[in-house]
């Protein structure tokens, strides 16, 4: 049993973790054993199982290190089971996930809906399941514990605003979605198409989605910079997808084209300082994947309630938009702090 102090302490930590200034908290800021014990750390080694679209992407391979990295200090085991950006191949992998026992698990979704028979599963079997990034089914139809994402069309909207300015409000862009069904790259369009409504002197010359896939990204990007002589921006869901545009762009001797992307993950942020990307986003995948971690561990040995006293049902996690002038720091960061 915890003490009320212990208990105190755990919900502080749980409260910091839902708020804008959190980076010390889930940030990994040189977070000691010590501080992961006052924090709840569980006394006995628990075992959970992740999942999260696809070990491919970028994103979702450095939250994979912040789990495990997480999971040491919290003394939970971390069992991996990929999504191989693939729907099927994912609802596989759940499959076999729910078909044993862990102390609680946490996953992102390829596409929403996809995995809501075996979650349902493993939550009727009293495993508490954290909903990371994109949503597993809509909230009113599962009981997920907690879902810990960003503002996805404030990620949209922002990216999109600063491509816009950079091209005096006028001229030719393109969005390159993510997985049509992924609720977060849903959200990312939405923030896109809410700033180009506002500036009629924009045109969208095309928005086909590649499903976070680099090759089907630069498959599409050839054909543009065939079809379209003239391209003044890029918008992309994220930034695996941008670079390896930005590649297919310079061979074609086509680098004028301002490109922003989502996550801003490490080579993204050099691309940006480097002149080579004109914004990114950061999408806190540290963040998210360790605060399953300490959301699954209140859980299961706390045993924090969503709502009111206890886990947020919905936990937002902030990231900064990164331009030149403040990608250096931004890198600088990610080089040194699990952000």
């Amino acid at each position: 049993m915890m003490t009320d102090r212990e208990g105190t302490t755990r919900r502080g930590f749980l409260a910091g973790a839902s708020m804008g200034g959190a980076a010390a908290l889930l940030g990994g800021l040189g977070i000691s054993e010590a501080l992961a014990a006052a924090a709840g750390r569980s006394e006995k080694p628990l075992k959970a199982a992740f999942s999260n679209a696809g070990l491919q992407a970028t994103w979702c391979a450095q939250g994979k290190q912040a789990a495990e990295y997480w999971g040491k200090l919290f003394n939970v085991e971390v069992t991996w089971f990929d999504g191989e950006l693939d729907a099927v191949k994912q609802r596989a992998a759940i499959d076999n996930m729910a078909s044993q026992k862990w102390d609680f698990v946490a996953i992102q979704a390829f596409g929403i809906g996809t995995l809501t028979q075996p979650v349902k599963k493993m939550i009727d079997a009293g495993i508490p399941v954290i909903d990371m990034d994109t949503l597993i089914a809509p909230l009113d139809q599962i009981e997920i514990h907690s879902f810990l994402a960003p503002d996805n069309e404030f990620m949209g909207a922002s990216v999109t605003q600063a491509l816009v300015q950079a091209i005096g409000g006028k001229g030719k862009i393109i969005m390159t979605q993510g997985a049509l069904g992924h609720t977060g790259a849903q959200g990312r369009a939405r923030g896109f198409e809410s700033i180009i409504k506002q500036h009629p002197d924009i045109e969208v010359l095309d928005n086909q989605p590649a499903d976070w896939d680099v090759t089907k990204a630069a498959r599409l990007w050839e054909t543009y910079l065939t079809k379209y002589p003239k391209i003044d921006a890029a918008y992309f869901h994220n930034d695996d997808m941008a670079l390896a545009a930005y590649n297919v762009m310079k061979a074609h001797n086509r680098t004028d084209i301002k490109i922003g992307g989502c996550d801003a993950m490490p080579p993204a942020l050099a691309a940006v300082a480097e002149g080579r990307m004109y914004a990114t986003v950061r999408n806190p995948s540290c963040r998210i994947h360790g605060g399953a971690i300490v959301a699954g561990v209140a859980a299961v040995t706390g045993g924090e309630k969503t709502g009111e006293g206890g886990i947020p049902k919905n936990v937002v996690t902030d990231g900064p938009v990164v331009t030149k002038a403040n990608a250096a720091g931004m890198l600088w960061m990610e080089d040194h702090f699990l952000i």
